[in-house]
């Protein structure tokens, strides 16, 4: 089996204050070094990121702009990738590994075990067998999907359908569309490093914080790696929904937060950034409308079906 990898390393690293994930060491070694020794049996390596130290052989390259979230880093990896003098015919796998995993080399090696030895057309698996690769589930059934093995047609095809969007899209947004299969990795493979205390449980402690930092936010602690800094904008965002619906006498009223964030999205790179909240004002006003229209209780069905129509007027041509 032929497969490149991506290596995210782009991150800004806010809850370490600014400082690398990638140079962090653990065991005397980098964590940028332990996720490359991840990839040795790849075809092609690309860090997306900035790193101080740049491995014999490894292409590197940066999504656009800087920061704007590792769904943007997986589409620049692709398109160097796509583009590389050693690249002939496409590798039949991407293999996606963020590098603030010190122990993903076990995770790595589990769904490459998984794709080689191969299994049965009809399936195997308790979670499905699906057509377009692996993506790795930790002990407690969560999708890790910054550690997954991807067909590299159907995850370049996912990426060239949200070029419009894909500024700080969620990783799970973006591989939607995928026929995946969830594999158990070992205990400990998943586990990064996001914050002092993690490094601390790694033996890793900056001189100028004390011993004692607080454990991780149990609300965070076992979140996939893409989705904590999300849950905790949802959370504010969800407690202020509550307090502006009670305000304006329509508590009870359901808000799919994440569809209207997404269609805000939307209408900010495929139109122009004002025409996001005049997009969303919008769409509720129309859907708003339908509801009354129609049957109480359906105002989500009538808000997808607004926010349907004008996704797709800000993608077409004709906008």
């Amino acid at each position: 089996m032929i497969f490149d990898a991506i290596v995210l390393a782009g991150g800004r690293s806010s809850r370490l204050g600014g400082v690398s994930k990638a140079d962090l060491v653990v065991n005397g070694r980098s964590l940028l070094s332990r996720t490359i020794d991840a990839t040795a049996r790849a075809r092609q390596v690309v860090i997306v990121g900035e790193p101080a130290v740049i491995p014999a052989g490894v292409l590197v390259t940066r999504e656009v702009p800087a920061f704007s979230g590792p769904a943007a880093a997986i589409s620049a990896g692709l398109d160097v990738l796509h583009d590389a003098p050693a690249t002939v015919h496409p590798a039949d796998f991407v293999l996606v590994l963020a590098c603030d995993v010190p122990n993903g080399a076990a995770a790595v090696a589990a769904l490459l075990a998984w794709m080689t030895e191969g299994v049965r057309a009809d399936g195997g698996s308790a979670h499905g067998v699906g057509a377009d690769g692996v993506l790795a589930i930790d002990e407690g059934g969560r999708r890790q999907p910054l550690l997954g093995l991807y067909r590299t047609g159907p995850l370049a095809e996912a990426v060239s359908g949200r070029q419009t969007d894909i500024q700080n899209l969620p990783v799970r947004a973006l591989l939607s569309p995928l026929d995946l299969t969830e594999i158990s990795v070992p205990s400990g493979s998943t586990d990064d490093i996001d914050t002092w205390a993690d490094a601390a449980s790694y033996g890793i402690m900056p001189p100028d914080l004390p011993p004692d930092l607080p454990v991780r936010d149990a609300a965070t602690k076992g979140k996939s790696m893409d989705d904590r800094d999300d849950d905790a904008t949802l959370r504010v965002l969800r407690q202020w929904s509550d307090r502006l619906t009670a305000a304006l006498g329509i508590e009870g009223v359901p808000v799919d937060i994440e569809a209207v964030l997404a269609l805000a999205g939307t209408a900010a790179h495929a139109v122009m950034r004002p025409a996001a909240p005049l997009t969303t004002y919008l769409v509720g006003y129309a859907a708003g409308v339908a509801a009354a229209a129609r049957e109480p209780g359906l105002e989500n069905a009538a808000f997808d079906h607004a926010s349907a129509i004008a996704t797709a007027l800000a993608k077409s041509d004709t906008r």
